[in-house]
């Protein structure tokens, strides 16, 4: 008896490799990136994050402290994937441009969830602070990427997020449509001068 006992309690205390926990932690981070900016903060269980990335609810406390956690590196996920976009595309005028031909559309409009996690989440961002530290400093790094004076670039984002939040806020698919397609042209004028 204490032969089997030996046996479950090796098994019951193995660690998974390295490698296979950080691809875990990471299916987890994207899962919960994605169902935030669908559904926000409140409308997402930490139950919902480890079904949707195939794992236990009982393995979540392996790789979070608690909700809030996640949140914080769903958020920093989501905004690192934009300052990618933002350093690969606004060094050029063209790359500038086909970034606001991507950014301000209806595909962007209807799809939150691997959409802009700053037009997505801002709103919810403001009431949690264990998730606007990161949210901050991304945000700074995006500013800074976009180049050029730090107003202008801060207007831009804002503008940018602007557009798409109140795109997705109406009920008129054609006020929708026109607050992205004057938008789009209001930034490529002033780009143009």
């Amino acid at each position: 008896m204490q032969e089997g006992f030996s046996f479950f309690a090796e098994r019951a205390f193995m660690r998974y490799p390295a490698t296979e926990t950080a691809e875990k932690h990471d299916r987890i981070v994207q899962e919960a990136s994605r169902l935030f900016r669908e559904r926000g903060f409140e409308d997402v269980t930490v139950a919902e994050v480890m079904k949707t990335a195939g794992l236990t609810h009982g393995a979540f406390y392996s790789h979070f402290e608690s909700k809030e956690a996640l949140m914080a590196a769903a958020v920093e996920y989501a905004m690192q994937g934009v300052l990618r976009g933002v350093k690969k595309s606004f060094p050029t005028l063209e790359g500038r441009r086909a970034y606001l031909d991507r950014y301000l559309t209806a595909r962007h409009r209807d799809t939150p969830g691997t959409g802009c996690p700053m037009a997505a989440l801002s709103g919810e961002i403001r009431n949690e602070p264990e998730v606007k530290g990161r949210f901050t400093a991304n945000l700074k790094e995006i500013i800074s990427a976009i180049g050029g004076e730090r107003r202008e670039a801060m207007a831009t984002l804002a503008t940018l997020v602007g557009a798409i939040s109140l795109a997705r806020a109406v009920d008129d698919e054609t006020f929708s449509r026109e607050i992205l397609r004057e938008v789009q042209k209001k930034l490529d004028g002033e780009m143009a001068g």
